[in-house]
Order: structure tokens, then C-alpha cells, then sequence
């Protein structure tokens, strides 16, 4: 079951020089009528996911990792 519902979801890979994320998208976008408002939305997501990263223990110890 998990894995048909996975599909379903369209994926998104962002890569930059130091970054490689490989994104799945819940969200139902296509309520938002063009093009334009979509990828607003979507860019504001991301920031909004972003500053949950930040403020979750996870991210601290994401980063710990570098400490050895």
C-alpha cells in the first residue's frame, strides 16, 4: 500500500553545488490558478520547511555529525 501511494505523489530533485534533495510532494497544487501562484506557494513551503529543519533537535544533530 505504501509503496502505490508513493507513486501517486510527484517528486522534485533540487541540486545545487552543495546540496543534492530529492523532494516528494504532497501537496495538491493545482488549486492555485497559474503557474506563477503555484511556485509562490511552493517556494513559501519550502522556506516554511526550512525553518522547521532549523528549529527541530534533528537539525542540531544532523550537524554533529561533523564533529568526528
Amino acid at each position: 500500500m505504501f509503496e502505490l501511494e508513493d507513486e501517486i505523489y510527484p517528486k522534485l530533485t533540487l541540486e545545487t553545488d552543495d546540496i543534492v534533495m530529492d523532494l516528494t510532494i504532497k501537496k495538491d497544487y493545482s488549486q492555485f490558478p497559474t503557474a506563477k501562484i503555484r511556485k509562490e506557494e511552493f517556494v513559501n513551503d519550502l522556506k516554511l520547511f526550512i525553518e522547521e529543519f532549523d528549529q527541530s533537535p534533528e537539525s542540531l544533530d544532523f550537524f554533529k555529525y561533523y564533529d568526528d
